[in-house]
């Protein structure tokens, strides 16, 4: 159904990294979800009170904080289409970041209040109300929600939208809780054991761990998480595919919102080549960048040398020494300067985050390292940090 409806009313529907489209995919799901969560939640809060039951008024509550969920979700979709200005001149993605961050808190509470109850009936039992209506009811929520969790999920990954996939993992959490309710009835109807409250603990779990995983996980993006590999595979793939480009290194990738972000990286060239037609090479990568990802791009131009076989021979000694100290460590940048009693290695290590040596303790064991291969040598080392 959503397909369809967005065949109909979403113009270059399959564009899924344009905002304007991402938009209209959030306006229309998330309308969808609107009016399907509030007749579930109206008529389980009927059957609820009619069956006495607390798994069945607690999955009701959880349905109408869906509801409030996917307004949520809506306005950030909204919002986050709009385009730049003086203010914000990189727009404004990141409110989806900030409205999922939002949909977790609701849904935690969401939780709490379902735990609450199932609690408080765990130490005042009351006795359940079997009746086809409740057994029709949570049949057709188990096949409504098995439907948003799918459609959910699936255009989540297409728009790269964790608030949308935490929609679609909630929906699916919820065929759970309504199956458990629904098991709940068909025991008590049966063998006259009155699971109710405990189930109710049960779906309170269920809500509680996909709060806690949602908001964990925007909140990660919201503080700059590192970003996809596919994502630095494709810009590499890209900007190596040009010959002139010989390889990159310190690439940085800003994220202003799902579908929007920033790349700057440099990009090591021939030093002795024709500085016009390097240029523009470099201007035809970032060109590419910006067509295929969408993205806005900046490289920087490194020359090196490649034609001097004792630079060659220097870079190949100073590389083993690395690989002998940790495989870990990669350099770049590399450039020898002669001086009248040593030469002078310049070059920059990229460790990783959390690396077991300080960077002042790591520059004076490569210094040492390469020092016992090449005596005559000194090492200026700039520790780098990898982003991506």
């Amino acid at each position: 159904m959503i397909q369809l409806l967005a065949r109909v009313f979403i113009r270059d529907y399959k564009n899924y990294e344009d905002p304007r489209v991402r938009a209209a995919y959030g306006t229309l799901c998330s309308g969808t979800a609107i009016v399907l969560n509030i007749i579930l939640s109206a008529a389980k809060f009927v059957v609820g009170i009619l069956a006495g039951s607390v798994s069945i008024s607690a999955d009701a509550a959880n349905n109408l904080s869906d509801a409030g969920s996917s307004l949520i979700i809506l306005l950030g979709f909204r919002f986050a289409g709009k385009a730049p200005h003086p203010d914000h001149p990189f727009g404004h993605g990141r409110i989806e970041y900030v409205t999922g961050f939002l949909v977790a808190a609701i849904i935690l509470a969401a939780g709490v209040q379902a735990a609450r109850s199932a609690v408080e009936r765990i130490f005042h039992p009351e006795d359940l109300e079997v009746t086809w209506a409740a057994v029709i009811v949570l049949v057709l929520s188990i096949l409504v929600k098995v439907y948003m969790g799918y459609f959910n999920r699936r255009l989540g990954r297409k728009l790269r939208s964790e608030t949308m996939l935490m929609a679609g993992r909630d929906a699916l959490n919820d065929t759970v809780s309504t199956g458990l309710a629904l098991l709940c009835l068909v025991l008590y109807r049966v063998s006259g054991w009155n699971l109710d409250a405990y189930a109710g603990l049960v779906v309170a779990f269920l809500i509680l761990r996909t709060g806690f995983q949602g908001g964990k996980e925007t909140l990660s993006q919201l503080l700059g998480k590192k970003p996809e590999p596919e994502t630095v595979k494709k810009i590499e793939e890209i900007v190596m595919s040009f010959p002139e480009i010989l390889g990159i290194h310190d690439m940085v990738i800003h994220d202003y919102g799902p579908g929007r972000f920033h790349v700057s990286l440099h990009a090591e060239v021939d030093g002795s080549g024709d500085i016009y037609a390097l240029h523009d090479a470099i201007d035809r990568a970032t060109l590419e960048l910006e067509e295929k990802l969408h993205c806005h791009g900046v490289i920087h131009m490194d020359p090196v040398d490649i034609w001097d076989e004792q630079v060659a021979a220097l870079r190949e000694e100073t590389e083993s020494c690395l690989r002998e100290l940790d495989p870990q460590l990669q350099m770049h940048d590399f450039r020898v300067v002669p001086g009248p009693s040593k030469t002078n290695l310049i070059f920059d290590v990229v460790a990783p985050f959390g690396y077991r040596l300080t960077d002042e303790e790591l520059r004076r064991v490569i210094q040492e390292r390469v020092q016992e291969c090449q005596p005559q040598c000194q090492c200026i080392i700039q520790v780098d940090k990898a982003y991506a």
